[in-house]
């Protein structure tokens, strides 16, 4: 996840950085000056050079400001942009690309699509109705059905905003909306997302839902209001009408915490705190703490335990 955002962010600050820094040359079959629109229109094979940057599209325009300095290019009719380093390629495609050069802003608008590619293998895709990157805050925002797609990790999301530092590293990715996670049988949904690639900690809020399958194939699913996982401490915690399904184990309290196996990172020990019950088949156990073993299957619960056996006499009633 993180190497496919900071490819991403790379892919955009490149194409950006060389706009703001280097000479704009652009080439076409006709180009005109209106003094009225104050915009310079280029029509026909438009192709534009910015060092190794590229764009081409079929029509383009820079607008010019009051004090006479250019001010945004925009390149109409799906321009197609791309830079290629050595053997990585960066492209950006969208129905209208916006360059501002004035408040440093690259918009792409419209089936907004950047792709990283390593020889002729994408390894990094972000799609969504609009990208849009701010080189003063260093902050890329992805708007309307945002998926994002490295290697087995899929993103789903309404809103995407990534912030890194100055050199493009890294710092926070946030997923709004609905947001999902899929890698390989493992899924997670929340309302909102967050990393911290400082901390290295992962929080999700707002109906999440985490979604794996444990050693047997066996599937282990967990519901909540909040999830958080500390990479550096290797704790998984969940808050707030903590469900937990797994064969036919059904627990709930109001937290939960996981230490994950730091060799294989799966769960198998799971830690109720506060009131707490664990249901298997017809029996019911309540208590202040529980602990739950998936591999082999197992519980034990403390403080002030309560079992509820039901239809205690249901085979003798049957027998009648």
């Amino acid at each position: 996840m993180k190497k496919s955002l900071i490819s991403i962010f790379v892919l955009i600050f490149c194409f950006a950085a060389v706009v703001f820094a280097s000479d704009l040359v652009i080439e076409s079959d006709t180009q005109s000056y209106n003094e009225k629109d104050s915009k310079i229109k280029f029509d026909g094979n438009v192709k534009v050079s910015v060092d190794d940057v590229h764009v081409v599209g079929d029509k383009a325009d820079v607008t010019v400001n009051k004090k006479n300095k250019l001010d945004t290019a925009t390149f109409y009719d799906k321009p197609y942009a791309y830079q290629v380093n050595k053997n990585k390629k960066r492209e950006v495609k969208a129905n209208i690309l916006k360059l501002s050069l004035i408040t440093k802003v690259v918009r792409a608008e419209g089936d907004a699509q950047a792709i990283v590619s390593d020889g002729k293998k994408p390894l990094v895709m972000i799609t969504a109705d609009t990208q849009e990157y701010d080189i003063k805050t260093n902050v890329l925002t992805a708007r309307g059905g945002v998926i994002i797609k490295y290697k087995d990790v899929q993103t789903f999301s309404d809103l995407a905003v990534i912030k890194t530092d100055k050199n493009g590293e890294l710092k926070k990715i946030d997923l709004y909306g609905k947001a999902k996670i899929k890698e390989n049988v493992s899924k997670a949904e929340a309302n909102h997302f967050s990393y911290d690639a400082v901390k290295e900690e992962l929080f999700a809020e707002g109906e999440t839902m985490t979604h794996t399958k444990t050693d047997g194939d066996v599937p282990l699913t967990v519901k909540s209001r909040y999830q958080q996982y500390n990479k550096a401490q290797n704790v998984y915690n969940a808050s707030g009408n903590v469900r937990v399904w797994y064969d036919d184990y059904y627990a709930k309290g109001p937290k939960m915490s996981v230490f994950p196996d730091k060799k294989t990172n799966k769960f198998n020990e799971i830690y109720f705190t506060g009131r707490s019950m664990i249901n298997q088949e017809d029996k019911t156990i309540y208590a202040d703490k529980i602990k739950m073993i998936l591999k082999p299957k197992d519980f034990h619960a403390e403080g002030n335990v309560k079992t509820v056996i039901q239809n205690i006499n249901k085979e003798s009633v049957d027998g009648i």
